[in-house]
């Protein structure tokens, strides 16, 4: 149980736009509490339980159950047009999208973009190698793919040798994929990167995502 319900309700609280000081204040409890529970370092009484399935309108079996509550792209509707997806942190490798546990938000999408089960998610931005088209602190809206022929020439999420995801500009050649950042005088030095099919395939490198819209917060 205990993993599940931490996993289930940190969600529920992100999904609320709660921090845990608010929602510490809403059960009765100390802020400490509700950090420990999202840790699995202490597990609630069931009366607790019980009282955090009422206030978030959900049932035992999914506070507690094995299956994820919101799933990415597949969350309660916000309207009859518009759902909610994740912004996440990080991207770990050998972690599926919507089993991603570094949650820092959600935002609203439109929920035509879902048709033909197209999935999403949010990446907040991090470092310069892509200014000015992208800026830190910005986020941007992903499209799941692992489709190499629409990569091309597009702003991507790429999943090198088992690291976190890297933001770049694709370019797809016969020979292989390179790399490219806008901003050649980043601050990580990173510069344009070439990988052969070979590299490709036994390192791996992975399209994890398309860049569909950013987001700039004023």
């Amino acid at each position: 149980m205990e993993n599940n319900f931490a996993f289930n309700l940190k969600q529920l609280r992100l999904q609320k736009k709660l921090t845990q000081q608010e929602l510490a204040e809403k059960l009765g409890k100390d802020y400490s509490t509700i950090g420990k529970w999202e840790l699995g370092q202490r597990s609630p009484i069931m009366t607790d339980v019980i009282k955090i399935a009422n206030f978030f309108g959900v049932s035992l079996e999914k506070l507690i159950g094995s299956s994820i509550i919101y799933d990415n792209a597949i969350s309660i509707p916000t309207t009859s047009d518009t759902i909610q997806i994740p912004v996440l942190g990080t991207i770990k490798a050998g972690i599926a999208i919507e089993a991603q546990q570094d949650i820092l938000e959600y935002v609203d999408i439109p929920k035509e973009w879902t048709k033909g089960n197209k999935k999403f998610y949010g990446l907040k931005i991090s470092g310069d190698s892509m200014y000015p088209k992208y800026s830190e602190g910005d986020t941007v809206i992903f499209e799941q793919t692992n489709d190499y022929t629409i990569a091309n020439n597009k702003d991507c999420a790429v999943m090198v040798n088992g690291f976190d995801a890297t933001f770049k500009n694709v370019t797809i050649s016969e020979s292989g994929i390179t790399l490219v950042p806008l901003n050649l005088n980043n601050q990580d030095n990173f510069l344009p990167t070439f990988y052969n099919k070979e590299q490709i395939s036994n390192l791996p490198v992975k399209i994890i995502g398309i860049a569909r819209e950013k987001r700039t917060k004023l």
